[in-house]
């Protein structure tokens, strides 16, 4: 059978969306790979993935993007969830003062499960109800400032910064895998096969047998 063209990419990385039920991290997954927007979506069961390419320094990067509920019940997923994940988009709601309390605990959660260099995007979502805004921009800027964290304000009823988000944090891991991957003596894609999920955490792509499914 012939590949099609969305099977051929330079790098395959899996990205993790974190944050409380009801922030809208389903529809920022739903907007970035299918640009659609659901108002009557309800909250994630269980744990489910999508896919988009884009193109970063010239080469094809292929995100693949876990969403799952926010709620306590499900927290018995957390290590299969995170492992190989090399991205994280933790997400607020700017309307909701709660979950931007909860940033921490997600924090803590990322850290203590996650790998240790997984690269973290703080998101306030629903950036288009500026009217019912309860958290400021200088607060979550104040506070990705104190974490070392990228910080971005979205929309995914309007796409405001979505594919933004995601073009942000695929570039700063793309940035540091191929640091990682000259360091080691080696051009950036040598070895890498198509389908493999590049861990950030190791210094040699090529070594990496790892893969996302």
């Amino acid at each position: 059978m012939a590949r099609r063209p969305e099977d051929e990419y330079d790098y395959l990385f899996k990205l993790v969306l974190v944050g409380d039920s009801g922030v809208g991290k389903s529809n920022i997954l739903s907007r970035f790979t299918r640009n659609e927007f659901n108002l009557e979506s309800k909250s994630t069961i269980g744990v489910e993935f999508a896919t988009r390419a884009i193109q970063v320094d010239g080469k094809v990067i292929k995100a693949q993007i876990w969403d799952t509920a926010g709620q306590e019940r499900y927290r018995a997923i957390t290590s299969a969830y995170y492992r190989g994940a090399v991205g994280a988009l933790l997400v607020y709601d700017i309307t909701k003062q709660s979950t931007f309390e909860n940033v921490n605990r997600w924090l803590k959660e990322l850290r203590d499960h996650a790998d240790a260099s997984i690269v973290i995007m703080l998101i306030g979502n629903k950036s288009d109800l500026q009217h019912m805004r309860a958290v400021s921009t200088e607060d979550a800027q104040q506070f990705s400032q104190r974490e070392v964290l990228s910080f971005l304000e979205t929309s995914a009823l309007d796409a405001t910064n979505v594919d933004k988000a995601f073009q942000t944090i695929l570039s700063e891991i793309h940035r540091i895998v191929v640091k990682k991957s000259l360091a080691s003596g080696e051009s950036a894609g040598n070895g890498i096969k198509e389908g493999k999920t590049i861990l950030v955490n190791q210094p040699d792509p090529a070594a990496s047998k790892s893969c996302c499914t």
